[in-house]
């Protein structure tokens, strides 16, 4: 099995958008886990907050830590996250938005705005294995095994 340490930037190292000034909180202190259980972002606190890929994360509840926790690769974002739509056009990583986002196959994707979104929705099967196409091919040299 191979095991791939990706670079989760988040909004420190993108290149535009509200995180481009660098912000240490992965998905601008979002929590992750929130996506999946109540379908929503909401911001997480610091007294439920973790180390990860070299980023804080924090959590709305002590919960949503267990699960990130025990199971971190399910929750975090795709694409480091950074666009999805973006990085399935040229595997080039621009901001991804914490509050536009969608949950495809059990996997969470942000995207920039609205009208990259509205791009993303219209094709995402297409969009998703070009976007994993550039990102596994960008990320092969990380690889840990």
């Amino acid at each position: 099995m191979q095991v791939f340490a990706f670079d989760f930037t988040y909004t420190k190292h993108s290149w535009f958008g509200a995180g481009s000034k660098g912000n240490e909180y992965a998905i601008e202190g979002y929590d992750t886990v929130n996506y999946f259980t109540e379908n929503k972002p909401v911001k997480g606190l610091a007294e439920f907050s973790l180390e990860y890929r070299g980023k804080t994360w924090r959590f709305k509840n002590a919960e949503n830590l267990a699960l990130f926790k025990a199971s971190p690769q399910q929750y975090a974002p795709q694409y480091g996250g950074h666009c999805a739509w973006r990085i399935a056009q040229d595997g080039e990583g621009v901001y991804g938005n914490p509050k536009i986002w969608t949950i495809v196959d059990n996997k969470l994707y942000l995207n920039y705005n609205q009208v990259a979104n509205k791009r993303w929705v219209k094709n995402i099967p297409v969009f998703v294995k070009k976007g994993n196409d550039f990102w596994l091919g960008k990320n092969q040299f990380k690889n840990l095994n």
